[in-house]
């Protein structure tokens, strides 16, 4: 049976997506068969694994709101034991869409549970808010992995997070736990970075992955080649560290 890992953050531009992305293909570089689903409506993780979003028929979008089974969205990438279910420009709405429907918070789920047993990874790329999509994503997963830049409106992202962790635990997924804290656009020649890891650490004792992502121009620049970045540069510190975190994952889930 497969694990879900919801990779999530309300706060943009702190390597939500990259670190989906990436880690999805860093675990599939290890022979783990593992899913990438993107339910974010900007598409990113679609698109950073080299799928065209204009030749899309099923959609995250499709399995969450229309009910369409999970196994007829998924879409198999050029990359070792790497599939995805893509995203679309409808999910800006789905939100809305989600309002009326009974028991919305399942949906994701539901239509997940199909598919579990065929992978031993599933990783969700959810969009930065916390709206009922992001909800569906924390009542699926089994865990939540948590990417921080390490600056000084992270902690205050964080403590909402952890509030809505905490309300989706105790209303409908009882089992949900912390995966880990991941530090990303690391620059450790700021004295600022150095204090707020220790926060985090604080914050999230014996959560905090020991990996920790550096800032790089190739990790940049790989999802405009549609490519994860080991596959993209093998030789970039991009890669060392999320080959790093993809065997932390696997080593830390034995």
């Amino acid at each position: 049976m497969g694990k879900i890992i919801a990779v999530t953050n309300q706060k943009g531009g702190v390597g939500k997506t990259t670190t989906a992305v990436n880690v999805s293909a860093g675990i599939g570089k290890l022979g783990k068969k593992t899913l990438l689903v993107d339910i974010d409506p900007q598409g990113n993780a679609t698109s950073g694994v080299g799928i065209d979003k204009r030749s899309i028929r099923n959609s995250s979008y499709n399995i969450i709101i229309d009910e369409t089974k999970a196994e007829d969205a998924i879409i198999h990438t050029e990359f070792e034991n790497l599939d995805i279910i893509p995203a679309s420009i409808e999910l800006a709405a789905a939100d809305l869409e989600l309002a009326d429907i009974e028991k919305r918070e399942s949906r994701l789920k539901n239509s997940l549970a199909m598919i579990k047993g065929d992978y031993d990874y599933i990783f969700i790329d959810c969009p930065p808010s916390l709206g009922l999509i992001t909800t569906n994503a924390l009542c699926a997963a089994d865990t939540v992995l948590v990417p921080i830049q390490p600056e000084y409106y992270a902690l205050e992202g964080l403590s909402q997070l952890m509030n809505s962790v905490r309300i989706v635990k105790r209303r409908y997924n009882s089992y949900l736990d912390i995966e880990g804290v991941l530090l990303t656009m690391y620059d450790g020649r700021l004295n600022l970075t150095q204090q707020v890891v220790q926060e985090v650490k604080k914050f999230f004792p014996r959560k905090v992955f020991s990996t920790i992502v550096p800032r790089g121009v190739r990790l940049s620049e790989a999802p405009s080649f549609g490519m994860p970045i080991m596959y993209f540069d093998k030789h970039s510190k991009g890669t060392s560290a999320y080959m790093e975190l993809a065997e932390e994952i696997v080593k830390n889930n034995k």
